[in-house]
């Protein structure tokens, strides 16, 4: 895959596809150009504002597009089952889930379900939104694929079963740390569930390194923090790769030729480049702790798998 880029997105006709987080950064990116290469995509924002301004976006980028918004809030699971039950309604298949939507290093703060907001967004609106559009994947198998969008900040710590919530101590990076390790701990238990299912359904991840996206400043501007907030600005403005060439892992996680089951992509040099398998820490391959954080998002959530998967 050395130079791979967006213009290597195979054609995507007759293919849907729904990217949480579309509005902005990697997201609209990912959005973008699978419509641009013929797929139906279907943007999942939270914000109905930032959703509708990014579909007449894309539209005007993309006259061709088949696009469409529908609402989502990753922080409620209420919104989750509804815009599961919507999609379901609209479409019999589904051919692309990229996980992408993400807060990153928030003060502390709950769901509307009470979970810890990091890892009830990152995790656990990802986890029941995948189970849910489940019977939508199986039946446009074989060739359909989740890609959930973790971080190279996984490494900060493996997930802490005893305490998912982080109610025991709360460390805003850690929190984000273990929220990205349960996205691949999440992907690992699924690869193998449906390994084990004989599905040709394909799970996989990737992480964008340093790319220029709002991401960065969420937990500043919610505390108003404007210097910290403008130092990440300039950050993004001088050291990181743009959004566009954040999304590359996702396209090739999500489009690349040969993708395996549990693949992990993430830029060259890690923070920025072309797409590559990544490194990733051996927490997020425990075949244990897969299961057991799989067990508790089962019982968090109210999300049970169907069979197949």
């Amino acid at each position: 895959m050395p130079g791979w880029n967006a213009e290597n997105v195979p054609d995507q006709s007759g293919r849907t596809a729904v990217v949480t987080g579309a509005n902005s950064g990697i997201g609209y990116v990912a959005a973008r150009e699978l419509a641009r290469r013929g797929a139906d995509v279907v943007l999942a924002c939270r914000s109905a504002a930032r959703g509708r301004a990014a579909l007449l976006r894309l539209r005007a980028e993309v006259p061709r597009a088949e696009v469409d918004f529908m609402p989502l809030d990753l922080a409620d699971l209420g919104s989750v089952r509804e815009f599961a039950q919507a999609y379901g309604q609209r479409h019999r298949s589904l051919d692309l889930l990229v996980n992408n939507a993400g807060v990153m290093a928030l003060p502390y703060g709950r769901t509307a379900d009470g979970f810890e907001m990091q890892f009830g967004v990152n995790h656990l609106g990802h986890f029941a939104l995948t189970g849910l559009l489940m019977p939508q994947l199986l039946a446009a198998a074989p060739g359909a694929r989740i890609v959930t969008v973790s971080s190279g900040f996984h490494a900060l710590g493996d997930v802490d079963h005893d305490d998912l919530n982080s109610e025991q101590g709360y460390r805003r990076w850690i929190a984000y740390g273990r929220s990205k390790t349960a996205n691949l701990l999440f992907t690992h238990e699924l690869a193998r569930r449906l390994r084990a299912a004989g599905s040709t359904v394909v799970a996989a991840a990737a992480h964008p390194g340093y790319a220029s996206t709002n991401l960065h400043a969420g937990g500043a501007h919610v505390e108003g923090l404007r210097p910290m907030a403008r130092l990440l600005a300039l950050g993004n403005a001088v050291i990181a790769q743009s959004a566009a060439s954040g999304a590359l892992p996702t396209l090739y996680a999500a489009t690349g030729p040969g993708v395996r089951p549990d693949a992990f992509f993430g830029p060259r040099l890690g923070w920025r480049g072309a797409p590559v398998g990544s490194w990733r820490a051996k927490w997020t391959l425990d075949d244990a702790s897969g299961e057991r954080l799989w067990a508790a998002s089962e019982e968090l959530t109210s999300v049970s798998y169907p069979k197949g998967s």
